[in-house]
């Protein structure tokens, strides 16, 4: 069963679409996150280091798809602003992504491009809001691209390293490279709620003080001398 699995893989990645493939899968992520495009990548760089293509291209094509894909989210939330993402991130939990995400360019602006491309569904909600709030497309198209550079880069790799390790078994090697990816997106997720709810907590602790001041004895305005 596992050697036929390994069959379809290296067959899949083996076709002369593959490639093409790749780059549309990247590009489709950016508005349909359902689309596994991190697990493609991974896979790319898995059979690359077994000379099955090479990993500069996979890495090439992923940024590049990436990159047109964040563009056409960003058009998309621009054209049809909070209709689109209240289909494109429908519920309570992506209407909060989206909200988040709002607050988070607000006050670090483009940075956070970059850095919730490593979030999971960091990427659409923030694409999607930037295009919303109509952040300039000039600053948008650099972090953009920087984001797209360092993702592919880290995909590409991690599938690279997990298939020089597990040479010959491109599902174990796909499969602990997606491992390894979520556990970091997930390590990252965990890490900024621990800081949100850090700062709630010194914001109540700050609230509870002033309020305690306010109603202390002696603190009124009509105090007599």
């Amino acid at each position: 069963m596992v050697e036929a699995i390994n069959e379809l893989i290296a067959a899949a990645m083996g076709s002369p679409w593959a490639l093409p493939a790749l780059f549309v899968v990247c590009l489709l992520d950016a508005f349909f996150p359902v689309v596994p495009s991190e697990t493609t990548v991974i896979a790319g760089g898995a059979l690359a280091a077994e000379g099955q293509g090479h990993v500069v291209v996979v890495m090439a094509l992923a940024a590049l798809g990436a990159f047109v894909g964040d563009h056409v989210s960003y058009a998309i939330g621009r054209g049809l602003g909070s209709r689109a993402s209240a289909r494109l991130l429908p519920g309570r939990r992506g209407q909060a992504a989206l909200a988040w995400a709002g607050a988070a360019l607000r006050e670090r602006g483009g940075v956070m491009i970059v850095a919730l491309r490593f979030v999971p569904g960091g990427r659409v909600a923030t694409t999607l809001t930037a295009g919303t709030l109509e952040y300039p497309l000039r600053r948008f198209s650099g972090f953009a691209a920087l984001a797209a550079l360092l993702w592919a880069l880290y995909s590409g790799l991690v599938g690279y390293f997990a298939g020089e390790v597990f040479a010959g078994n491109h599902l174990l090697a796909v499969t602990v490279g997606v491992g390894f990816s979520l556990a970091i997106g997930v390590g990252t997720e965990g890490v900024r709620f621990g800081l949100r709810q850090r700062r709630r907590g010194r914001a109540a602790s700050a609230e509870q003080v002033l309020s305690s001041a306010a109603s202390s004895p002696g603190s009124g305005e009509g105090r007599a001398w």
